[in-house]
């Protein structure tokens, strides 16, 4: 089992993630803001490494804009090199990559303008994955989208669309079961028909499911995961006391956290924490799991 957390660190001092505003839009901008987020990115692995947190879900903003029309800079090529680099110390450390495109990415939605940005969203970050040369368990991470009036017509419709994905986007795609709309038993439906992982969402399941216990939960997700696909991925969270339903904890809560551990038996998962303290809550559920042998 490997476990982390997504996207940005608040202990050293930098951001993967710096971007601008498109008025701003420049090449030179452009370049500076990828150099100096692959830079930060470098330092937040090296920081996992120590730390033995070895799974971390990359921010999209990576290279801003990269799927805009505005964006004409040849960021592939230009910093080849750079992403060779940290894929090579990703793969030299057995550490597993995720993305996350935003809610914005909506292939089910009617409107194929909409579709058509998706897509391309997409494949700027199954772009980015391969640019770091990583193998097949390295995902991007959806959810269904939107329900539209229709939810079978809205689901006949992701499938259908998805088809229309490249392969190079398809081969990464897994689907999440979301906290009002598509179930873990919807995104299962989802998978018998394209193929595609599911992602299991733990908090999310607690606000929306079909009656299955965290156990089974976990075993339906699980079976849904091919060799090449690695082991099952799962967003574990925990509802933040006095906000609404949903809002994720500030900090983990370790009690909560072995239930859900012992609720998996002998079944191994990587542990993605959506915890907003990050790195800070990811060290501490390390330390838990390393205590009790299951990593």
């Amino acid at each position: 089992m490997k476990i982390g957390y997504p996207c940005l660190n608040r202990s050293i001092g930098c951001t993967p993630s710096r971007t601008f505003r498109l008025r701003s839009y420049s090449a030179e901008r452009l370049a500076e803001s990828v150099r100096q987020n692959l830079d930060c990115l470098a330092r937040i692995l090296q920081f996992n490494l120590a730390g033995g947190l070895l799974f971390f879900r990359m921010t999209s903003d990576l290279v801003p804009f990269a799927s805009h029309p505005v964006c004409d800079f040849p960021w592939p090529d230009k910093f080849a090199a750079e992403f060779a680099a940290i894929g090579a110390f990703i793969q030299r450390n057995g550490m597993r990559i995720s993305m996350h495109p935003d809610q914005f990415t909506l292939i089910n939605s009617p409107d194929p303008a909409i579709f058509e940005r998706s897509s391309a969203e997409l494949a700027y970050h199954a772009r980015v994955l391969d640019l770091l040369g990583l193998d097949l368990t390295a995902k991007m991470q959806i959810h269904a989208g939107g329900v539209y009036g229709d939810k079978k017509a809205s689901l006949d419709r992701f499938c259908a669309r998805f088809e229309r994905l490249d392969v190079k986007i398809r081969r990464r795609l897994v689907v999440e079961n979301d906290d009002r709309q598509y179930s873990l038993a919807d995104c299962l439906a989802v998978s018998r028909r394209t193929g595609t992982p599911v992602l299991f969402d733990s908090f999310h399941h607690q606000l929306n499911s079909n009656g299955e216990d965290t156990a089974a939960a976990l075993r339906l997700a699980a079976a849904t995961w091919g060799k090449s696909d690695g082991l099952l991925m799962v967003d574990y969270s925990s509802q933040k006391k006095g906000e609404r339903p949903g809002a994720h904890a500030e900090s983990i809560d370790l009690r909560s956290f072995a239930g859900f551990i012992a609720a998996g038996g002998a079944l191994d998962f990587d542990i993605m924490l959506e915890i907003k303290d990050k790195e800070k809550s990811a060290l501490r559920a390390r330390r838990f799991l390393a205590k009790i042998s299951r990593i």
